[in-house]
């Protein structure tokens, strides 16, 4: 704040370092820390559980690891269960975590399915991931309106027809 000629003097201005400093620390960046790592409920597949579960429209805040300026928007994930489900709420906060820290928009899209593969025990994970990047928006090109989509697909979703499959229910419910 010194280096952009702010005064610190100034009582509006005051505490706002330490401010900013515990909002990145306890919020913004929570996904640095694996203690926050969201505590996960499973349950045992019943008879007749669906062939493929989806969760859409799951809000995305995080930060552009170059400019560390915010990335938002939806991720939609989907997998096709082992022996194993994840309480539904579970997977919205393990995206949640997994994006409370800097990164590329294409990393955290692996690494949702990675993890929900690791947590399910199930290789059939797919992951698609919708954001406008503040670092267009308001810096260089300025591009306000673009979005950026990132897909990561795994096991069965790397097969045409399942794929197509996941990308119709988000169709449906209006997703894209």
């Amino acid at each position: 704040m010194q280096a952009l000629g702010m005064d610190l003097s100034d009582t509006s201005l005051a505490d706002t370092p330490m401010r900013v400093a515990r909002m990145y620390v306890n919020e913004t960046f929570r996904g640095l820390s694996a203690k926050n790592f969201p505590r996960i409920s499973f349950f045992e597949k019943a008879p007749g559980t669906p062939e493929m579960i989806v969760v859409n429209d799951i809000t995305l805040y995080s930060y552009c690891e170059h400019h560390f300026v915010p990335f938002f928007g939806k991720v939609h994930v989907a997998y096709i269960p082992g022996d194993r489900l994840l309480g539904l709420s579970k997977v919205n906060r393990v995206v949640d975590y997994l994006s409370r820290k800097p990164h590329l928009q294409e990393r955290l899209t692996r690494e949702i399915a990675d993890t929900l593969s690791e947590l399910l025990q199930t290789r059939h994970v797919a992951v698609f991931v919708e954001a406008q990047h503040l670092c267009v928006a308001s810096r260089g090109v300025r591009d306000a309106k673009s979005i950026t989509r990132t897909g990561c697909y795994l096991g069965q979703f790397q097969n045409t027809h399942t794929r197509a499959e996941f990308m119709a229910s988000l169709k449906m419910q209006g997703s894209l």
